[in-house]
């Protein structure tokens, strides 16, 4: 398993630079600069802050430059954010999307799994055919759209939850986010719970539990989920990266400090070292995340050999 992980993290190396090569000529490419919105300055002065930033060079001898540096752990400062570097916005930013990205995916495994599970044991019920149908709704939502909407129904007309800041933390201003981040990922791990139960309760090992005189409960609970579940647990290395790096847009519409966040900005203003340093860092978290998963199926799973 050791050597299996090894040559994962070996492959990746690929991968990351293809992504960095994409990312940096892309920006490039994109129209303004990062200076173009600071007021006219003179000729001398510009060129000198082109100089200090390598701007003055060739783009491709940019690239090489930017690599070296990526190399020695340094991801340059931010045009924008002055007196900070991409990594003390990274390390400012992250502990924040963080931890709304595990709230959002722990929520939607509660309640996809559980809605997932009652659907599957109650095939072709009401009960069913509700989940299903809110489950449908939910992936055809996107979140841009969702967010809105919730801060519309609960912050400004009920006035329940504020609408947008973060407050330092505290709980209310995390529960929009949160909710919109998790209700599509629900919707996916519902239908996913749904279809897997079902196909796992029609097996012969739970006819065979059930022959033996097992209560239903045990069946499903020790023999039935542990099957039942392995597709959702392939989907969630992926589906935790998505709502961790989902939460771009989110935490720009509810004023969160994430780094989605300084993301955007830097996207805009043309932030070029910020952006970057953050695509590359959600490309290494998505990655990370894929391998564990592969680890984790590997022991659920034993005809799946990690090899």
């Amino acid at each position: 398993m050791f050597a299996y992980a090894v040559r994962r993290l070996g492959s990746a190396i690929p991968t990351l630079l293809i992504i960095i090569t994409i990312a940096f000529f892309m920006m490039r490419l994109a129209p303004g600069g990062p200076f173009d919105r600071e007021r006219q300055l003179p000729p001398e002065i510009e060129a000198n802050i082109l100089k200090a930033y390598n701007l003055d060079k060739p783009v491709h001898e940019q690239y090489l430059i930017y690599l070296g540096n990526i190399l020695k752990g340094d991801f340059g400062p931010s045009y924008k954010y002055l007196d900070f570097t991409v990594t003390d916005l990274i390390v400012a930013g992250f502990p924040v999307s963080l931890r709304l990205g595990l709230m959002a995916i722990t929520l939607a495994m509660l309640i996809g799994i559980t809605a997932g599970t009652i659907a599957a044991l109650k095939q072709n019920s009401a009960f069913d055919y509700m989940v299903m149908g809110v489950a449908m709704t939910g992936i055809a939502i996107p979140n841009f759209v969702m967010a809105p909407i919730l801060a519309l129904v609960f912050g400004v007309y009920l006035s329940w939850l504020p609408v947008a800041g973060w407050g330092g933390g505290a709980l209310q201003y995390q529960i929009l986010p949160v909710i919109t981040l998790a209700l599509p990922q629900i919707a996916y791990i519902a239908r996913l719970t749904r279809g897997s139960m079902v196909e796992t309760m029609n097996s012969n090992f739970i006819r065979t539990a059930r022959a033996k005189g097992l209560a239903e409960k045990i069946v499903v609970v020790r023999h039935a989920l542990k099957g039942g579940l392995l597709p959702v647990i392939s989907y969630l290395g992926p589906a935790t990266a998505a709502v961790i790096t989902g939460s771009v847009v989110i935490e720009s519409i509810f004023d969160v400090p994430g780094i989605g966040r300084y993301f955007v900005n830097g996207a805009l203003n043309r932030d070029y070292p910020v952006v970057m340093g953050v695509v590359i860092f959600y490309a290494v978290l998505i990655m990370a995340l894929n391998l564990i998963v592969d680890l984790i199926y590997g022991f659920l799973d034993p005809r799946v050999k990690v090899e």
